[in-house]
C-alpha cells in the first residue's frame, strides 16, 4: 500500500510538471500559431474569394497537424531531459541498486508512474493547445472579418470532422509513450561515470525529436490514405 502511495505521487507529480507547468508556454505557441495562420491565411484566401477555407486550414494546422507535435516538442524539450537525467543521477548515485535490494522494482516503481504521467499529460496539453489556439484564432479573424463568436465556432465545427479528432489524439498518446519510453530507456541505460548523465538527457532528447516525427508522418500518412 505504502509502495502503491507513492508511486501514486510520482504519478500526479510528473501530471504536474509536464501539464500543468508547460502550459504558459503552450498557450504562447498557441496564440503565435492561430494568429499567424489567420494574418497570414485570411488575406490570402480573400484575393482568390475563398475566405471559408481558412477553418479547415485552421483544423489541419493546429488540431491535425502542429498541436499534437508542437505539443510533444515542449514536453520533450522540459520532462525528456528531465527523466532522463534523474533517473540516470540515479543510477550513478545507486539509488537504483538500493530499490532493488529492498526488493522494490525500480521499472514498477519509478517507469511506470512516469510512462503514465507523461502520456496523460502530453494527451492534456495537446488538447489545450487546439482550444486555445482555435479560440485565439477567432480574436484575431476580428480584425480582418468580423462576426458573432457562434458563426465562426459552428463553422469550424463543420469541417471537425471525428477522423480529425481520434488522429490529434492518437497522435498526442503515441507522442506521450514515445517520450516517456524513450527518457527512461536512457536514463537507466547510464553505468559508472557521472559525465554519462548530461549525455544521457542529449540522447533522449534527440532520439524522441526523432521518433516523435517518424510517428508523426506515419500517423498522417494512414490518415490521408483511409480518409
Amino acid at each position: 500500500m505504502f509502495k502503491e502511495r507513492i508511486s501514486f505521487k510520482i504519478l500526479v507529480m510528473q501530471v504536474l510538471f509536464t501539464f500543468v507547468e508547460a502550459l504558459s508556454i503552450g498557450a504562447f505557441l498557441a496564440v503565435g500559431i492561430g494568429g499567424a495562420v489567420i494574418v497570414i491565411g485570411m488575406p490570402l484566401l480573400a484575393s482568390f474569394s475563398q475566405e471559408h477555407l481558412i477553418y479547415p486550414v485552421l483544423i489541419t494546422v493546429i488540431t491535425r497537424e502542429l498541436g499534437p507535435l508542437l505539443t510533444a516538442f515542449i514536453v520533450i524539450a522540459r520532462s525528456g531531459t528531465a527523466i532522463a537525467t534523474e533517473i540516470a543521477g540515479m543510477v550513478i548515485s545507486h539509488e537504483i541498486e538500493a530499490y532493488i535490494s529492498v526488493g522494490i522494482d525500480p521499472i514498477e516503481h519509478l517507469g511506470v508512474p512516469r510512462f503514465l504521467g507523461v502520456t496523460i499529460a502530453v494527451f492534456l496539453l495537446n488538447i489545450y493547445f487546439s482550444i486555445f489556439g482555435l479560440v485565439f484564432s477567432f480574436i484575431v479573424s476580428m480584425f480582418f472579418n468580423a462576426m458573432p463568436p457562434s458563426i465562426y465556432f459552428n463553422n469550424l465545427l463543420q469541417v471537425l470532422t471525428i477522423p480529425d479528432i481520434l488522429l490529434t489524439v492518437v497522435k498526442s498518446i503515441a507522442f506521450g509513450m514515445i517520450i516517456s519510453t524513450v527518457a527512461l530507456y536512457h536514463g537507466f541505460e547510464v553505468e559508472r561515470a557521472s559525465t554519462e548523465v548530461p549525455v544521457a538527457g542529449l540522447r533522449a532528447v534527440g532520439f524522441s525529436f526523432g521518433w516523435c516525427i517518424l510517428a508523426d508522418i506515419l500517423l498522417s500518412a494512414i490518415y490521408y490514405v483511409v480518409a
